[in-house]
């Protein structure tokens, strides 16, 4: 995916300030061996790039000058109620060096599954991303996973699914094999019976006597 960005000279708020007026984003490029970059991109351009995932996941083509280099999204700051993006960081990518990225999943086959289509269960996605480690042309947009195959009273771990050729899962903490996915057997609601009306007075109550 690629994108067009433009030099940036000044610096500082009201600099800033400015180039949002003018339906400029303020934006930086930092990392490997050059010094960081300041850049403006176009907003309109920029907020629809953002809505799409793989703008998120992927080693993007950034174009400066009519110079191409590879980088990834960092960092994106929103105004707190405007549709407004008011910053933007990409780091550079060496295309030698590994990356540390979080990719999406994607997963399908819920419907299909003998936990769903038999027994009636909730299928509960319990993580939407993966953090990973590989090399950028390793990168993919999104991993995905099958749970066509789930059973009632089972769970998806981590190493139930395939990982793309040459991308390993990075761990945090103790937990060498997290949940993915739940499986929830369905709420059974038993009703109970209503409780008869209360028998009608004395026979006869209310009525005068003969």
């Amino acid at each position: 995916m690629n994108f067009v960005a433009f030099e940036r000279a000044k610096q500082g708020t009201g600099a800033s300030r400015r180039l949002r007026n003018s339906g400029k984003t303020p934006g930086i490029v930092y990392g490997g061996t050059a010094e960081p970059q300041l850049i403006e991109i176009d907003h309109n351009a920029l907020w629809h790039a953002l809505k799409k995932e793989a703008f998120h996941s992927s080693v993007l083509d950034m174009e400066v000058a009519g110079t191409t280099s590879k980088v990834l999204l960092r960092d994106v700051q929103y105004h707190p109620y405007k549709q407004l993006v008011l910053h933007i960081d990409f780091q550079r990518v060496d295309a030698k060096t590994k990356l540390h990225m979080k990719v999406p999943l994607h997963y399908s086959g819920a419907e299909e599954s003998p936990a769903v289509k038999v027994d009636k269960c909730m299928v509960n996605p319990v993580v939407n991303e993966l953090d990973v480690s590989c090399m950028p042309s390793d990168l993919p947009e999104f991993i995905a996973v099958d749970l066509s195959k789930l059973e009632k009273g089972s769970s998806l771990h981590l190493k139930d699914i395939k990982l793309p050729k040459g991308v390993s899962a990075v761990i945090r903490g103790n937990k060498n094999n997290p949940v993915l996915v739940s499986v929830a057997a369905p709420v059974v609601v038993v009703e109970t019976p209503a409780e008869a009306a209360p028998a009608a007075d004395a026979k006869g109550k209310g009525k005068g006597k003969k």
